[in-house]
Formats: structure tokens, C-alpha cells, sequence
């Protein structure tokens, strides 16, 4: 499997079929952090869509100096402030952990339901900071 690193170079020599497999890298990832910023699938597929036709902009001659995931999260973040409406808030323990798989066991559910009670009350950059660290699992 290609390294960021190497798909990068290779889209900068004018390798689209190099694009297509990043994208398909980081496409869910984009996805589900966006839906958590909209709240709303539709609007999460418009930031999809606009992330990487961002990116896509930058080459060629993009340097990546970080892990894709640093670089491509402010871009996320950016695009999906500007597309939610004010109105729309992330409430439902779905839309907040947005994991599709069931808990293992009764217990987890349980700490699940918690743990979603507990980020809807904290303030969004408090929420965005702790999610970032143990969904998106980024480092300190």
C-alpha cells in the first residue's frame, strides 16, 4: 500500500488515478467528521465534495508536511461551518460518536449514552477537542 507521501508525488506528476485512491482513503473520514459538524447527511456530503475538490486545487505542487488527517481537518471544519445553518445542533448519541457498529455488550452501551449526555453540554470547542483526541483518535 502507497504512502500518503507517495500518492502525493505521484498526483503531482499528473497521476489521477493516485487522486482516486487517496480519496478513497479519506473519504469516510471526511464524511463522518463532517456530518458531525453539520449534523446533516446532506450537508456532510456537500463538505465531502468541497474538501477535495479543495484539495484537488492544490496540486500540483502540494507539499504535505503533516499527516493528511492534520491537513485535511481544518479544511472540514472550515467548509462545514460555512454550509450548516446556525439552527442545526448535533444532539442525538448517533450523530455525536457516529459509529455504526453495536456495542459489544450492555455495559457499553451504557457508558455510550453517557458519554454522548456528557458532550452535548460541553461547549463546542471543548466537544470538538475531546472528540478529535478519542473518535478521530489524532495525537496530543
Amino acid at each position: 500500500m502507497e504512502s500518503d507521501s507517495e500518492l502525493i508525488e505521484s498526483i503531482n506528476k499528473g497521476d489521477s488515478d493516485a487522486f482516486e485512491r487517496l480519496y478513497y482513503r479519506y473519504r469516510d473520514w471526511v464524511y463522518r467528521l463532517a456530518w458531525r459538524f453539520t449534523g446533516n447527511r446532506a450537508d456532510a456530503l456537500d463538505v465531502l465534495q468541497e474538501t477535495f475538490t479543495y484539495l484537488l486545487g492544490k496540486f500540483p505542487g502540494f507539499e504535505l508536511t503533516a499527516a493528511m488527517t492534520t491537513f485535511l481537518y481544518p479544511v472540514v471544519r472550515h467548509i462545514s461551518v460555512r454550509i450548516r445553518s446556525k439552527s442545526r445542533r448535533i444532539k442525538s448519541e448517533e450523530q455525536i460518536l457516529d459509529e455504526p457498529a453495536a456495542p459489544e455488550s450492555g455495559e457499553n452501551e451504557h457508558y455510550r449514552t453517557e458519554l454522548a449526555a456528557v458532550l452535548t453540554v460541553l461547549p463546542d470547542q471543548q466537544r470538538e477537542v475531546l472528540l478529535m483526541r478519542f473518535v478521530d483518535d489524532m495525537s496530543l
